[in-house]
């Protein structure tokens, strides 16, 4: 089913999904491992919007980092990683958009690692489709992290706003986002037996209608 699958809008937090699909290349290259200790710049943490709660100076691994972009949805988390695989933002983001060429989204263009506004950012429910299954079918263990209901980080508990898990039969992932501009995104996958379904809705007027669509 599909219905205005090519429109652009911003992707919100499923931004996210790009951002983690880059850590775990760094780390099947070799180039990075998931208990990497970052240490966490001013930038980082003075990043706003949703957060882990991140405090600069402090060191986190990168999987700890992992589990507050997928869970907590943490911007400031997002700039750590970025700074961490790409050495700067600036570098990570055109990683981000070169991985989007090769994955053919066509219509996304990134303009940071973690969905905050930005003039120019944009995305169609076709493309965070695919990349959706192309990161669930490279890194399925990525799921672990997806599946977690809530997160603890620096004292602070995040719970995680996707509201599937645990109420829909089935439902173990992935990501939720919202920015006014686009309204309230979601990225769900659900497996039962031995099949696994992807579903991409993204604009809707408000959580309860995001849950009730997906």
């Amino acid at each position: 089913y599909q219905k205005d699958a090519d429109d652009q809008i911003p992707p919100a937090s499923l931004t996210k999904i790009m951002t983690m699909f880059l850590v775990y290349d760094a780390v099947a290259a070799g180039k990075a491992h998931l208990y990497d200790v970052v240490e966490i710049s001013q930038a980082a943490a003075d990043t706003g919007g949703s957060s882990m709660h991140l405090k600069a100076g402090e060191q986190v691994t990168l999987l700890d980092l992992m589990k507050g972009m997928a869970v907590a949805s943490g911007n400031d988390a997002c700039v750590a990683v970025a700074e961490h695989i790409g050495g700067d933002v600036a570098s990570f983001v055109t990683m981000m958009n070169a991985k989007a060429q090769v994955l053919r989204m066509n219509n996304t263009v990134f303009k940071n690692p973690n969905g905050l506004p930005a003039d120019g950012q944009l995305t169609t429910a076709r493309d965070m489709l695919k990349l959706a299954v192309a990161y669930l079918l490279t890194y399925p263990n990525s799921l672990k992290i997806h599946s977690m209901t809530s997160y603890t980080h620096n004292g602070v508990t995040k719970n995680n706003s996707n509201k599937l898990l645990g109420t829909c039969d089935g439902v173990d992932g992935l990501k939720t986002g919202y920015v006014s501009a686009s309204g309230y995104n979601l990225m769900v996958t659900a497996k039962r037996n031995e099949t696994r379904i992807v579903a991409v809705l993204l604009g809707a007027d408000s959580p309860k209608i995001r849950l009730k669509e997906s």
